[in-house]
């Protein structure tokens, strides 16, 4: 508990101590009774009524201080001491409750605030120096040791170690990391030292730009926030004047009427009219949703995405990278005459030399050192794949034009991906398929999706048709379009905004640079962070720190049940108003139904809203 929030107890605690003392002792006056009181009003409202006076001289008038000070001034002079002090104190409760549920709701987020790393050590003249972390330049040489946040984006140059993301992706498993590996700034360095190339100044780095969509998330408010400013804002004053009418006009008009019932009757009515719950409790909700997202490694930049993710009706989304893993596999060796490891040995020796994303998949799947001794007479056939003498025998490997070209009589694979025919001394030696595989976790996402109500999924890639075809089907996808330029996927995002509801949102979701124009064009443009690239995770509104898919489909059950309790302590806080103002009105109701309708409603709205937080077990756990 915070030092502001102990204070605000130690005085509700002492002034409910004196109320407790006056209501028990039977004084001979009520003279030592009302002093008890006053002290105990002074002890736990001095700063609400400061705050109204000085709210007044700001011209700020109509807010809670001022509604809570007139009303409870108000019951002194007509006498009710004890409800006086109740509704001060009872609206301090309220007060706490708020303190806690922000503090709360704060500490959901703060875990992002505390990957803000505090120094940067940079080698420097065969020293190391130790500076802020915006003093280092691209290119220059940083150490991190064991237990310390990496404070700038990099490559590892030297050493190896585990490092801990959580932060950043909400993952608990550690991540490896080796020379010539990227890392982010944010992540802890569990174990080894490493020595790490600058990449990125510190303003354009991870963490930074983390740090400025968490801050900045609140300035963009909802609509259901948006709406409730406005009605707080004209609410309050119209409250105020009836109150007034309340307390004059009927002792004016009605014969026997007594001031003193109806100026009590005008204090309810002022009392259950402050409309604290709503103002409190719904921003509050929208701020634990966003702070649970946090928690599952998902930045939604402001409430407003917040809110638009609980009308999600269409999901787009690009293929490499974003459902598909985006690096290119050998994902399947069908060798005639020779084992798989073999025929893998002889297209891995062959490609040696090549730098060609094809040589490259070959070489990561032999995972063996190549002795190039074993390689001569290389020739590389543009185009069409490379001649080679490996270990005496003449190696072709390639496509079916190298095939046809030297007369190899081969048999042509049905597969979807890229295919390398590979013949060994003018004979058919079998194939390779290399493709970029799936994510498991895309399956998880697109059933997600259907179970949160979502009508289509779409696949927009600029990838062959063949391959886009197979990638759909495996994932069971309502429609896909292949072969599109940057300006293709514009033109098919703008199509799909007309199939959407007037009140339903599209979601584009993507990673590569090419994807910034449509993540800007739709309704929700969400990034996927971990391979995104810096303007796509610009121009989205939120951002994906891992590259897990599902966690999108998460993001909207978190704001689904954001909304629920949001329209939940909306109907709750205005219907029991509405009934105590009618009754306070007709006499019916007393002080003590207006606090529990100001504050008591206050209160369990606030614990309504809380329970948006505990929601993120349930998305960490899936």
């Amino acid at each position: 508990m915070s030092r502001k929030m102990s204070k605000q107890l130690i005085k509700i605690i002492i002034s409910l101590l004196l109320v407790v003392i006056s209501l028990l002792l039977k004084f001979d006056t009520e003279l030592y009774s009302n002093i008890l009181y006053v002290i105990a009003y002074i002890i736990v409202g001095y700063d609400i009524v400061l705050k109204a006076v000085r709210n007044i001289f700001k011209g700020k008038v109509f807010d809670e201080n001022f509604l809570m000070t007139v009303a409870t001034i108000g019951a002194f002079c007509i006498g009710e001491f004890p409800e006086a002090v109740a509704v001060m104190l009872f609206y301090q409760i309220g007060e706490l409750f708020q303190s806690y549920a922000v503090d709360r709701s704060r500490k959901s987020v703060a875990s992002l605030m505390d990957i803000r790393p505090d120094y940067a050590n940079v080698y420097r003249e065969d020293e190391i120096e130790r500076v802020d972390p915006d003093e280092v330049n691209i290119g220059e040489i940083i150490l991190v040791k064991p237990g310390e946040k990496i404070p700038l984006d990099g490559i590892v140059v030297d050493g190896e170690s585990m490092l801990n993301t959580q932060a950043l992706t909400g993952e608990s498993v550690p991540r490896k990391v080796t020379v010539n590996d990227e890392v982010l700034s944010g992540c802890i360095n569990n174990d080894g030292i490493l020595k790490i190339k600058v990449s990125k100044e510190f303003e354009e780095s991870t963490v930074s730009k983390i740090l400025d969509l968490v801050e900045n998330a609140s300035s963009r408010k909802s609509k259901s926030e948006n709406f409730i400013s406005k009605f707080a804002k004209y609410y309050t004053p119209i409250v105020v004047i009836v109150s007034v009418a309340l307390a004059v006009i009927p002792p004016l008009v009605i014969k026997e009427a007594l001031f003193s019932d109806w100026l009590y009757r005008a204090l309810s009515f002022l009392v259950v009219s402050c409309p604290c719950a709503l103002v409190i409790s719904i921003p509050l909700s929208f701020f634990g949703g966003i702070g649970a997202a946090s928690k599952i490694g998902v930045l939604i930049k402001g409430s407003n995405y917040l809110e638009a993710l609980a009308s999600a009706e269409i999901v787009v989304c690009d293929k490499t990278g974003t459902l598909t893993e985006g690096v290119f596999k050998v994902q399947k060796i069908k060798a005639i005459g020779y084992s798989d490891d073999e025929l893998l040995r002889y297209a891995a020796y062959a490609e040696g030399f090549s730098n060609h994303p094809i040589s490259i998949s070959l070489k990561q799947a032999y995972n063996k050192e190549i002795n190039e001794k074993l390689v001569t007479e290389t020739q590389e056939i543009s185009g069409k794949g490379v001649l080679a003498k490996v270990d005496g025998k003449m190696v072709l490997v390639g496509n079916e034009k190298i095939m046809k070209e030297y007369n190899i009589k081969f048999q042509k694979s049905e597969e979807t991906g890229t295919i390398v025919y590979v013949a060994i001394n003018d004979e058919f030696a079998g194939t390779i398929l290399i493709a970029d595989k799936i994510k498991e976790d895309s399956y998880k996402a697109v059933k997600l999706f259907k179970n949160n109500n979502v009508k289509k999924v779409v696949m927009l890639t600029g990838d062959r048709d063949n391959i886009s075809e197979s990638v759909a089907n495996g994932l069971n996808l309502d429609e896909y379009h292949a072969e599109l330029l940057p300006q293709d996927k514009v033109s098919w995002v703008e199509k799909l905004m007309t199939q959407k509801s007037s009140g339903g949102k599209l979601i584009f979701v993507g990673d590569g640079i090419n994807d910034a124009p449509v993540l800007a064009l739709s309704d929700i443009g969400v990034a996927m962070g971990g391979l995104g690239s810096d303007a796509a995770i610009e121009a989205a509104d939120v951002v994906i720190m891992t590259d897990e898919p599902s966690k999108i489909a998460s993001s909207v059950q978190i704001s689904k049940k954001t909304m629920r309790i949001v329209k939940q302590n909306i109907v709750f806080a205005i219907a029991v108003k509405i009934g105590v103002l009618i009754f306070s009105a007709f006499g019916v109701s007393t002080m003590w139904e207006a606090v529990f309708a100001d504050v008591g409603v206050s209160v369990l709205t606030i614990v309504n809203a809380l329970r948006v937080l505990r929601i993120k077990n349930t998305y960490n756990n899936r």
